[in-house]
């Protein structure tokens, strides 16, 4: 007998449509080793989280529809920059999406490590206009105990109103039975975030993520303070350390 069989090519509705078009505007906007080099944005921004190899910068590709967008290092845990990219109209953006560097690499040293934990912590916890959090999980792994950290540490913002979705990854590679076993477990890890099955390859789930991720924008402009937002290329002032993230 064989295994049943994962879904095949989701084909998306208008609304999907439309969501993928506004992340196809998608572009490049600035790069930072440091926390403190990021510009201060009222912008709302959808941060992407992940450990290495969980296909986070494919992720990223796919949703914006283009190849090279993110940036996916050859050797994984070497790319150690947060990248922002700007979403909507080019004369008015609406959000930013931030690309922070996988974790967990066993080949980065030790002290790479930690000095990236420490920023992601800063970021994770002191970055004013975040309003989302995307963490990247294979589904054939489920959460790792770095990702339970991270789960951990975001816990208090999450629990104030910030957005947490979970895309379980590479979906493609489990059967149907699989996928809803994964998608069952995830849920009663996920520490009130959704969770959503997502494949690139099979665009299982890319067009569900770019609605439910653009659906974030509005909720968070009308949450926001009076005020228009700063456009990106605004000069910037540093923002201040947090504390550090759990160690692995």
């Amino acid at each position: 007998m064989t295994s049943p069989q994962p879904p095949r090519c989701a084909v998306p509705d208008d609304a999907g449509k439309q969501a993928l078009a506004w992340w196809h505007t998608a572009r490049f906007l600035t790069t930072a080793a440091q926390l403190d080099q990021l510009p201060a944005l009222a912008l709302p921004e959808i941060a992407f989280v992940g450990r290495s190899n969980a296909g986070k910068s494919t992720c990223i590709n796919t949703l914006a529809q283009q190849r090279q967008l993110a940036f996916a290092s050859r050797t994984p845990g070497r790319t150690q920059h947060i990248n922002l990219f700007a979403l909507g109209p080019k004369e008015q953006p609406q959000a930013v999406l931030a690309d922070l560097p996988g974790y967990g690499y066993a080949a980065v040293p030790q002290k790479d490590k930690l000095r990236w934990q420490r920023v992601m912590a800063n970021y994770l916890l002191s970055r004013a206009n975040l309003c989302g959090v995307v963490l990247l999980c294979d589904a054939r792994l489920g959460l790792t105990p770095l990702d339970e950290a991270l789960l951990e540490m975001m816990r208090p913002r999450v629990e104030q109103g910030l957005r947490f979705l979970v895309l379980l990854t590479k979906a493609d590679k489990l059967n149907r039975a699989e996928q809803n076993k994964a998608l069952q477990i995830m849920r009663l890890n996920a520490g009130g975030g959704q969770v959503q099955l997502f494949s690139a390859l099979k665009k299982q789930g890319v067009a569900a993520a770019a609605q439910l991720l653009r659906s974030w924008v509005p909720e968070a402009m009308h949450n926001a303070p009076d005020g228009d937002a700063p456009p990106p290329t605004q000069p910037h002032q540093p923002e201040q350390p947090t504390p550090a993230a759990p160690q692995a």
